[in-house]
């Protein structure tokens, strides 16, 4: 499990509290949505490498997300970043 912890100034707390009625729900939410979506965007290119591949998928998101990340049919952004850098 992994923490993160952010800071903001109080100005921008009460421009997040204006617009939200609770500002951490605003931000878990926000978080959890990405990850949603990021997911299916893994799981998506992996079923498409395996299918094209041969390769049988592992079972359950986790291991599929592992999976796609060991296979290399996905990176993390920075990695993808720092090799488009050196270009």
């Amino acid at each position: 499990m992994v923490d993160y912890t952010i800071t903001i100034s109080d100005v921008d707390n009460k421009v997040l509290g204006y617009v939200a009625y609770d500002q951490k729900d605003w931000i878990d939410n926000c978080i959890s949505a990405r990850m949603v979506a990021g997911k299916r965007d893994i799981i998506d290119a992996l079923i498409k490498h395996c299918n094209d591949n041969g390769i049988t998928m592992a079972t359950g998101e986790d291991a599929q997300i592992n999976q796609a990340f060991d296979l290399g049919v996905v990176q993390l952004a920075k990695d993808i970043e720092s090799v488009n850098a050196n270009d």
